[in-house]
């Protein structure tokens, strides 16, 4: 049975058939979740403060299992043409621009994808419309009360589920658990999308003392790239804030020469402080639940924060497609996936660490990976199958 028979056959017999959902925030998880919920008979608005549906122009990483819900959806083929498929992730030492080792990914079922987010949002979107999915435009939600009631521009609204998929700031999440201070680690990144056809499907990750950068394609010949620096400096949170980019440039000054070239073609960058959240304690109230980054803001350096905003969405429409009751329905999905949700940042946080040593550590690492590479190279893929290999759809 393909994924989108199994996703009708669920509607026949499932409690989310004439439900209301609210879903403050259309980003990705906004959007898979408006999508998993209308797939199974529910009566879905979307409600997002942007006049337009956007991303910052940035790419991502959709692995096997954000992939699997997403494809359970009957996504799959819109996701191939709107994305490259990932054959590899090559450590490169970023001083010598060698590569240290190569891991495959080519075998990895469904395909490991590198994507730019605008595309994945234009994806979600289209089926959230061919679903009947309601997405407002420039709604500004005001007076959201802890029944999950909130006012819109068009008038009050009472769904039977209010879900917050609205991001690091969540105005949603402020009425479900107690307010938590990020902290700054010490590190900045910059984003940005240079012009570099024809390159090698393949993640590479150029490691230096106290910096790295990630860089893959993306379709239509251009190529992402995400640098992190530690610093002392502090920087604000939030993807918005443009930077120049010599600074950029200056901060890779020692770099091989390969990180020059591609660093001398950016035209323009953003640059945001990376801040520490704690995730959640608490996940849902009443009728009112969050997901994503409303509730775990994750590092980027496990290429996570989509995929878990992804699997988060489905697991919530799935909780609550099995329970009559909702707060059963939300007790039970907290429960799938907090620990899951602490463990991936946890091993963001881990690589954070591992991607910036220097001297003898950075030594010891660099030959560690040449020889896993060389004696055993499905050993690092297995080492990560908890996340990869998790699916959220069984």
């Amino acid at each position: 049975m393909n994924a989108a028979k199994r996703s009708t056959a669920r509607l026949e017999t499932g409690h989310n058939a004439g439900r209301s959902v609210g879903i403050v925030g259309g980003g990705i998880g906004g959007l898979m979740a408006a999508l998993a919920f209308a797939r199974q008979g529910a009566t879905v608005r979307v409600y997002e403060q942007a006049p337009a549906l956007m991303a910052v122009g940035a790419g991502l990483q959709i692995t096997p299992n954000g992939a699997r819900a997403l494809h359970d959806l009957g996504l799959a083929a819109a996701l191939d043409a709107a994305s490259l498929t990932a054959q590899a992730v090559v450590p490169m030492d970023g001083l010598t621009g060698r590569p240290v080792a190569r891991f495959d990914l080519s075998h990895q079922i469904p395909p490991y994808r590198f994507i730019h987010r605008a595309a994945l949002i234009d994806v979600l979107a289209a089926a959230c419309a061919d679903a009947g999915v309601t997405i407002r435009l420039d709604a500004q939600i005001r007076e959201l009360h802890p029944d999950g009631s909130f006012q819109a521009a068009d008038g009050p609204v009472r769904p039977d589920l209010t879900i917050g998929a609205d991001g690091v700031k969540s105005v949603v999440r402020g009425q479900i658990t107690r307010a938590t201070e990020p902290f700054f680690t010490g590190q900045v990144a910059w984003r940005a999308i240079i012009k570099q056809p024809g390159a090698d499907p393949v993640a590479r990750i150029w490691m230096l003392p106290d910096r790295h950068m990630v860089t893959y394609p993306l379709p239509d010949g251009m190529m992402n790239i995400v640098a992190v620096q530690a610093r002392n400096q502090w920087a604000k949170e939030g993807w918005h804030h443009t930077d120049d980019p010599g600074n950029l440039r200056a901060a890779f000054a020692d770099a091989s020469w390969e990180i020059k070239g591609l660093l001398g073609a950016v035209e323009k960058t953003n640059l945001w402080g990376l801040f520490r959240h704690p995730v959640a304690e608490n996940w849902w109230q009443g009728s009112v639940a969050i997901l994503g980054d409303a509730a775990h803001p994750t590092l980027p350096f496990l290429a996570q924060g989509a995929n878990l905003a992804i699997e988060d969405a489905y697991v919530l429409a799935k909780s609550c497609n099995q329970h009559a009751d909702v707060g059963a329905a939300l007790a039970a999905y907290q429960t799938a996936r907090r620990a899951r949700v602490v463990r991936a940042i946890a091993a963001a946080n881990a690589n954070a660490r591992n991607y910036h040593l220097s001297g003898l550590q950075r030594h010891v690492a660099h030959t560690g990976l040449r020889v896993l590479g060389r004696v055993a190279p499905g050993a690092f893929m297995k080492r990560l199958g908890w996340l990869y290999d998790h699916d959220v759809t069984v």
